[in-house]
């Protein structure tokens, strides 16, 4: 489909990638709904691209339902919002797993629900969910992320297959080490030596990409890294082999100062 014009909802919009989509989907001419918990940021972004917004914190399933309810025209959905949630499980409350799997992968699920009722009547439209190379290869220090979008990612693909035909595309789009956004980005921690990165453009030209051509799936990383997620999908017993053990690197370093950050958000 055309974004040119669309109505499209955008969640996550204040976070990294969220303000490159965002920059991306207001320059491709969309009518932009920006939607993210932080209100004074969210409005100054929506201010600066001419684009309305619709605080909401999706752990809330009340206030995800509101925020469909607010935005009943929706032609394109882009479901980027998402908690790092790495780090060992053991560390983490009750709270805090439900936290991470509501704003992850419910969330996106409901939306969808809520959303794509009114694309099919019309014919029309596209739902986008924005995942992670962590949904194709499990790593250490990320079971509870790596749930998430290991989830994410077959239920995207599952309902492209049940909505073909209806003229409502879905893609998924999993970028990899992402510089200047997330969780490297949000702790200052290092990126892990020798692994090549992606910037937030490359994410958000690969999700207009992703609508304008219909593409089931995008991921968003060096050819390194996505031969070695390939792998890592087919044979996960030989590809963790290595890494067993291997919890004190700078992406484990990363995942602990996260989880510390999250508690002290609470």
């Amino acid at each position: 489909m055309r974004i040119t014009g669309a109505t499209v909802l955008l969640t996550g919009a204040t976070g990294g990638i969220g303000r490159a989509l965002a920059t991306g989907l207001a320059r491709a001419g969309a009518r932009l709904v920006l939607t993210g918990r932080r209100s004074e940021a969210l409005d100054r972004l929506a201010a600066d691209l001419g684009a309305r917004a619709v605080p909401a914190d999706l752990a809330d399933p009340a206030q995800v339902a509101a925020l469909a309810d607010a935005c009943p025209d929706t032609d394109l959905l882009v479901a980027n919002a998402a908690l790092p949630a790495s780090g060992e499980l053991l560390d983490y409350t009750p709270e805090q797993i439900h936290r991470a799997l509501t704003v992850n992968l419910y969330a996106p699920v409901l939306l969808a629900r809520l959303l794509a009722p009114r694309m099919v009547a019309a014919g029309r439209g596209h739902l986008v969910f924005v995942g992670s190379m962590s949904g194709k290869a499990a790593t250490p220090a990320s079971s509870l992320y790596t749930a998430t979008k290991f989830g994410l990612r077959g239920f995207a693909h599952s309902l492209r297959q049940d909505l073909h035909g209806a003229g409502v595309g879905v893609s998924l789009v999993q970028p990899g080490f992402v510089r200047d956004a997330g969780m490297f980005a949000a702790t200052g921690a290092a990126v892990p030596s020798g692994v090549r990165t992606v910037a937030p453009g490359h994410v958000a030209a690969a999700v207009l990409r992703a609508v304008e051509q219909n593409r089931g799936e995008t991921n968003v990383a060096p050819l390194k890294l996505r031969w070695r997620c390939a792998v890592a999908g087919q044979f996960p017993g030989w590809s963790g082999r290595p890494r067993r053990g291997a919890g004190t690197g700078a992406a484990a370093e990363a995942a602990r100062l996260i989880v510390d950050a999250q508690r002290a958000s609470r």
